[in-house]
C-alpha cells in the first residue's frame, strides 16, 4: 500500500516515528506533518499566509521514505501533499499516534482527526490514532497492533473508511481487542484559568478537569476505560437529516 502519515504533534513526535517503524518495511510510506505542535487545530486551514515546506532529510535517510515538514496545520499537511506534492495518490491516510486520547466531544477539536478528515474528503480511507497519556503501552506496541489491523481491514473494506481509533491505558485481554462504539460526550470543569499580570493585562488559558456526561457502554469512552481499543466510524457530512426530512415534509 501507499500510505500517507501525518499528525498534529509535529514531525519529530515519537508517535509518528512509531508508525514509520511499523509501516515502512512493508509499504510505500510518505510523511507530511507540521513543523511544530498543532494540537487543537481541528480542521483549520491556512488561507492568509504562505506556508514554508521543506524535506526532513533525517527521516528520509534513516527510513528510506519521503518526508515533508510543513509550517501549517494538520489539515494543511494532508491537503498540500495530496493536491500539490503527490505524484501518486496514497491508498490510506493515517494521522497519529497522538499523545493523548481523542474521545467523545474532543473529536471536534482534534487536529489528529482533522488531518484524517482531509484524507477522507479526498476519497481515501483515513484513520486517526491516539494513545492515552497515562498508558502503559508504548508507541511502538500500539503502532504494531494498529498496522496489523489496518492491513487486514483495508483488504476487506467495500467502502472508504474514516475511523477514529483510541488505545487504552492497558489491554483488558491478552489479545488486544478492537471494539466499535459511538462518540460519547465530554466536557471540562473550570476549563479556563484566569491570570492577571502585574501590568494589569488579563489572560485566560485552557485547562480544566475532564467531566464525561455520556460514557455508557456503547461509547468510545466506555470502551477505552474497559481496556479495549475503541473504533468510532466518522463521517464528513454534518447534515441533520431528521430535521431536513421534517422540513421537506412540512
Amino acid at each position: 500500500m501507499r500510505i500517507l502519515l501525518s499528525n498534529d504533534d509535529g514531525i519529530k513526535a515519537e508517535g509518528l516515528e512509531a508508525l514509520i517503524h511499523a509501516f515502512a518495511p512493508n509499504h510505500h510510506v510518505v510523511v507530511s506533518a507540521p513543523m511544530v505542535q498543532q494540537s487543537g487545530m481541528a480542521h483549520a486551514l491556512t488561507v492568509r499566509r504562505s506556508m514554508e515546506v521543506e524535506r526532513d532529510l533525517e527521516l528520509e535517510k534513516q527510513y528510506g521514505i519521503e518526508a515533508w515538514s510543513v509550517n501549517g496545520t494538520p489539515t494543511d499537511c494532508v491537503k498540500l501533499y495530496l493536491e500539490a506534492l503527490a505524484e501518486e495518490k496514497p491508498n490510506v491516510v493515517i494521522s497519529g499516534i497522538n499523545h493523548g486520547a481523542n474521545l467523545a466531544t474532543d473529536i471536534l477539536y482534534s487536529g489528529t482527526v482533522g488531518a484524517a478528515m482531509e484524507g477522507m474528503l479526498h476519497d481515501i480511507s483515513s484513520f486517526a490514532v491516539s494513545l492515552d497519556i497515562e498508558s502503559e503501552l508504548s508507541y511502538d506496541e500500539v503502532a504494531c497492533v494498529f498496522a496489523d489491523y489496518v492491513e487486514t481491514i483495508i483488504q476487506h473494506a467495500e467502502n472508504k473508511l474514516f475511523y477514529n481509533v483510541n488505545f487504552p491505558k492497558a489491554f483488558c485481554t491478552e489479545k488486544p481487542m478492537f471494539v466499535f462504539g459511538r462518540q460519547g460526550k465530554r466536557d471540562y470543569l473550570n476549563a479556563f484559568q484566569r491570570e492577571e499580570r502585574e501590568d494589569g493585562r488579563i489572560f485566560y488559558s485552557v485547562a480544566g478537569e475532564i467531566f464525561d456526561t455520556d460514557k455508557s457502554e456503547p461509547t468510545d469512552i466506555y470502551a477505552v476505560k474497559a481496556g479495549y481499543i475503541s473504533v468510532t466510524p466518522l463521517m464528513t457530512d454534518l447534515t441533520d437529516y431528521m430535521t431536513l426530512e421534517r422540513s421537506l415534509d412540512s
